[in-house]
């Protein structure tokens, strides 16, 4: 297992704390703020504003919270000035790591990603410096225990317009063109295949094997990255195949 997969699937492993769903809430409605603040407030002509309600409803975010990230970002509501902000860097084992952020302070941000980064015995580069080694797609998970016959729910993805589709563990990948995604989940929504997430992915080209001793500092470096407050996703091109989930 590689990438970004691989440390969703060991966050779904660990025991989620009260704490943790706090961050994420704050990760859900920031999105959903910077979703309205590019595009508008209507989910209807904004796709990237639908997928980040539909990301916040599955985990349970309140409506209130939705409507307010909503107004938050069309400026109906007076709250920070948040913006988008992007690091890429190096962690333990030579793996290329892209940090997506939203922050109302980019000075504060990149201070803490760099801290974490030295910390682990990595750094922090300079724009374009690992971003090459990526393709930004478009995935949609879907639960392979659910959806037992592969072929046909390959030849749905397909149809629908997805470019590729894989199976990593339970899980099938329906990977899209970036503008496309929105429409490839609710043409397969239409046809019974509900998505367990949809998201705008960074996926690496190549991947890097990580040495045993490597993986737990590795892993203990994204943690500590996604658990900042301005931190949205953490992407990497690593391959942990061996890594066994006991262990971290």
């Amino acid at each position: 297992m590689a990438g970004h997969s691989k440390w969703k699937n060991i966050k779904h492993y660990k025991a989620a704390t009260d704490a943790k769903r706090g961050i994420l809430f704050t990760k859900l409605i920031r999105e959903i703020t910077m979703a309205a603040k590019l595009g508008g407030g209507d989910p209807s002509a904004n796709a990237r504003l639908r997928l980040a309600i539909d990301a916040g409803r599955s985990k349970s975010l309140p409506k209130d919270n939705i409507e307010r990230a909503i107004k938050n970002g069309t400026g109906e509501l007076k709250g920070n000035d948040i913006q988008e902000a992007t690091y890429e860097g190096y962690g333990p084992g030579g793996v290329a790591l892209i940090v997506d952020t939203m922050t109302d302070n980019p000075t504060r941000t990149v201070a803490d990603v760099r801290h974490k980064f030295t910390r682990a015995n990595g750094n922090l580069g300079t724009p374009g410096s690992v971003s090459f080694m990526f393709d930004k797609k478009g995935q949609i998970e879907l639960d392979a225990a659910k959806y037992t016959d592969e072929d046909a729910t390959m030849e749905a993805a397909l149809e629908c317009g997805a470019e590729d589709f894989s199976r990593d563990g339970d899980v099938y990948m329906v990977t899209t063109e970036p503008m496309s995604l929105y429409a490839v989940k609710a043409a397969l929504e239409a046809r019974g295949y509900v998505s367990t997430e949809a998201e705008i992915a960074m996926v690496p080209k190549n991947t890097v094997p990580v040495a045993k001793e490597d993986v737990a500092t590795l892993f203990k470096l994204i943690e500590a990255l996604e658990e900042l407050d301005d931190v949205q996703k953490v992407w990497g091109n690593f391959d942990v195949a061996d890594a066994d989930l006991e262990d971290l």
